[in-house]
């Protein structure tokens, strides 16, 4: 299922020529838009020239409808696709400094590298202002790192913005972009002179009305279709992935938790989904609390998707149901080297609690603390230093179950 590590598959060679290929042919089509022509590119901001943005909102839309459709079809992994990260202050600054510079110089970065070979000297300048540019950000950025990072809103998408469906926005945004187009026709014939609108390549009413047809019937067959949820993907998982559960692959003993902790080859993630109040009473050192909703809505999944490689997480919840879901919810997401700890915060203080801590009387709901603790100390609590742990029990026997698998973290974005 896409998408795919070009390099893992086809090996740096291959995969750098087809990075290549497409890069020649995205070039090619801007060129032959006209977009090494700073006049035509200028002509959008005064109204007399609309190309740019039939262009690449065309461009936008269609590959919107296609990753949404695919996605649909189980196709495409939608949650390991590259976002970039949303820094709203930051970007909304930045855009305006471009905004300005594409206005006074009539270029962006991508169309002056187009028209610099074309030789066009507008562009040699364009480009030389650039790179002296992005020189002069990248030795003075560590001066304003912390307004760079301010104001991080994640992956953040228009769905999420506008608290609708994916498949209401992709033909919401599909019929914003057909009325935008039809309206930059009008302004270019009301703004533009006789000459620039007739030099204006417009396709015939037919090809026009058809394609125009046909993006609109994708995005409604997204629409209909839906994306998978979660138990969708959990199902696509495949065999392997739901053996794991069922022989109980992915539950690894406490003992293989503290050597985990003492191994400077990893980085281990200690992931604990129980209530905050549960959390207080007694946690595993360095251990951090993750709500249900953050895992349930792929927030967690995005982060560990772009983890290190080296990174293995370990799930854990008083007993084990808890931090099953949380597992299968991440692998269904294909997240890699995740595991559940055996028997639970439960299991682990019948292991390595204090010796004063007496099971409840009666009976509990399944999923709840066993122990009566007498105050709420966190990780002060015996039993939660993993460190002191690890040397107290070092002769623990337990099968190792971790194997540590190969992220491959896929990029992407424009420069």
């Amino acid at each position: 299922m896409a998408p795919f590590a070009l390099t893992d598959q086809f090996g740096k060679v291959i995969a750098y020529l087809i990075y290549f290929g497409i890069g020649v042919s995205f070039g090619s089509v801007l060129e032959m838009a006209g977009f090494a022509d700073s006049r035509r590119l200028a002509g959008q901001f005064y109204f007399r020239n609309i190309t740019v943005l039939k262009v690449m909102f065309t461009a936008i839309v269609t590959a919107m409808v296609l990753v949404f459709l695919s996605s649909a079809l189980g196709w495409l992994d939608y949650p390991r696709v590259y976002v970039n990260p949303t820094y709203l202050v930051p970007g909304i600054i930045g855009g305006l400094i471009m905004g300005v510079g594409f206005i006074l110089g009539g270029f962006c970065p991508g169309t002056s590298l187009v028209a610099v070979s074309n030789l066009r000297i507008d562009a040699l300048f364009f480009f030389v202002g650039v790179s002296a540019g992005v020189f002069a950000f990248g030795e003075s950025v560590g001066r304003f790192t912390e307004f760079f990072y301010s104001s991080s809103m994640g992956r953040f998408t228009l769905p999420e913005w506008l608290g609708a469906p994916t498949g209401i926005v992709v033909v919401g945004v599909v019929a914003m972009a057909l009325f935008m187009f039809w309206g930059g026709e009008k302004l270019e014939r009301k703004f533009g002179s006789p000459q620039e609108y007739a030099a204006v390549r417009v396709l015939p009413v037919r090809i026009r009305y058809g394609a125009s047809a046909g993006l609109m019937g994708l995005a409604l067959l997204a629409l209909i279709l839906g994306q998978p949820s979660a138990e969708d993907r959990w199902q696509r998982a495949g065999t392997e992935t739901h053996a794991l559960l069922v022989e109980r692959g992915a539950f690894i003993h406490p003992g293989e938790l503290l050597q985990l902790s003492q191994n400077r080859q990893i980085k281990l993630l200690i992931l604990d989904v129980r209530s905050e109040a549960e959390y207080n009473v007694f946690h595993l050192t360095d251990s951090r609390r993750v709500e249900m909703e953050e895992i349930d809505e792929g927030i967690l999944s995005l982060e560990l998707l772009n983890a290190d490689a080296n990174t293995v997480t370990v799930l854990l919840s008083n007993a084990e149901e808890r931090a099953t879901r949380a597992w299968q919810r991440l692998k269904a997401d294909r997240v890699l080297n995740t595991y559940v700890l055996d028997s639970g915060i439960n299991g682990w203080v019948d292991l390595f609690g204090s010796q004063a801590l007496a099971p409840r009387a009666g009976s509990k709901p399944v999923g709840t603390m066993r122990h009566a603790f007498p105050a709420a100390l966190g990780a002060a609590q015996p039993g939660a230093d993993l460190d002191v742990l690890s040397h107290e029990h070092r002769q623990l026997s337990f099968e190792p179950k971790v194997k540590l698998q190969t992220k491959k973290k896929l990029g992407g974005g424009c420069g």
